[in-house]
């Protein structure tokens, strides 16, 4: 089996996969998102203390599993220094006691085998990465070869919606209680204008979004319940909107035979609807990860590193670094 282990942000994740069927074993997360909701967000040191803790724990879990480990698998970038200090220091170690290879992944790589994690991946493959810290539109080709189509150039999708819930009190993380809300929201009560709706750039800015909402809380005052559900869900609706406006204009310069989507936001019933009616359009099958797996997790992290493991990309465990910020155009996935 193979070892993965995840700590890139704020939750701590160990996952066991076996190395031939991909079948998951052992798969446990200990979320910090109650710690940090207090503070609107996530601490940093908070994050590193909690890491410190709960990662000793899970590991302890998984002992009577070392004889059959095979390789250890953690994220080593993108995210925050000091949690993935944590991950790399534990798979480190456990490197060096157990006598074991030590493989590098990156979480956002992690992200697109999460669509594939109790098979082999398919190729070419177009892929909608959408997260707290990531909006991104890549192109796979048949020799897995990443080529990123579009991206952000302010807030992401993910916290775009963490912004807005922190702005009428809801708590953090603000996804699923924006998706609550909208529901029972009027989506057209607010004429909020779809971002870079007629820039030809494939592009994508949640911050004037961002910004429209604040000015129509602050024309309110004191919002109701109605008030609360209503911003929800016109924000929800013209955020979405915004993400497929700019993907029809990617699906007309290029052909998907696949399209997945994959990220913590991923988990957005409205988003997946209408990617399932834009996939319909123009003849894409739509691939997407288990609810229980579209966040951050260390199954997906294991799955990534049976495909390093088979082509033997190892590090050494005394020199394997972190790298907070990393570049997807330089990794292949073959």
């Amino acid at each position: 089996m193979i070892l993965g282990i995840e700590s890139s942000c704020d939750d701590s994740s160990v996952a066991l996969m076996k190395l031939g069927t991909f079948e998951l074993k052992f798969y446990k997360k200990i979320t910090q998102e109650n710690e940090h909701s207090k503070y609107g967000g996530v601490v940093p040191e908070l994050a590193a203390r909690l890491h410190a803790a709960a990662l000793p724990r899970l590991i302890e879990e998984i002992k009577p599993y070392f004889s059959d480990i095979k390789a250890i698998a953690v994220t080593n970038e993108p995210g925050l220094s000091v949690s993935l200090i944590s991950g790399v220091s534990v798979a480190k170690s456990l490197s060096v006691a157990l006598n074991l290879p030590i493989i590098a992944v990156n979480h956002l790589i992690g992200h697109i085998y999460s669509l594939f994690l109790g098979n082999e991946p398919v190729f070419p493959l177009g892929v909608l990465l959408v997260s707290g810290g990531h909006t991104l539109v890549l192109n796979i080709d048949e020799n897995g070869v990443i080529s990123i189509l579009a991206t952000t150039s302010d807030d992401s999708f993910g916290e775009s919606f963490d912004k807005v819930a922190k702005m009428m009190d809801l708590g953090y993380p603000g996804g699923e209680v924006i998706q609550n809300l909208a529901k029972s929201g009027d989506k057209n009560r607010f004429k909020f204008s779809v971002p870079l709706k007629y820039d030809k750039r494939l592009e994508y800015s949640f911050s004037g979004l961002k910004n429209q909402v604040r000015v129509q809380i602050a024309n309110l005052g004191d919002l109701s319940e109605q008030d609360i559900s209503d911003v929800a869900a016109c924000f929800e609706e013209t955020a979405v909107n915004h993400i497929i406006d700019k993907l029809e204009k990617i699906f007309d310069k290029f052909e998907f035979k696949n399209f997945g989507v994959v990220g913590g936001a991923s988990a957005n019933l409205n988003l997946r609807n209408k990617l399932e009616k834009l996939c319909s359009k123009f003849g894409s099958n739509l691939l997407y990860a288990p609810l229980k797996f579209c966040s951050d997790n260390a199954a997906m992290i294991a799955r990534a590193g049976a495909t390093k493991f088979k082509n033997g990309e190892f590090e050494d465990a005394l020199t394997m670094q972190i790298h907070p910020r990393s570049n997807l155009e330089l990794i292949r996935l073959k």
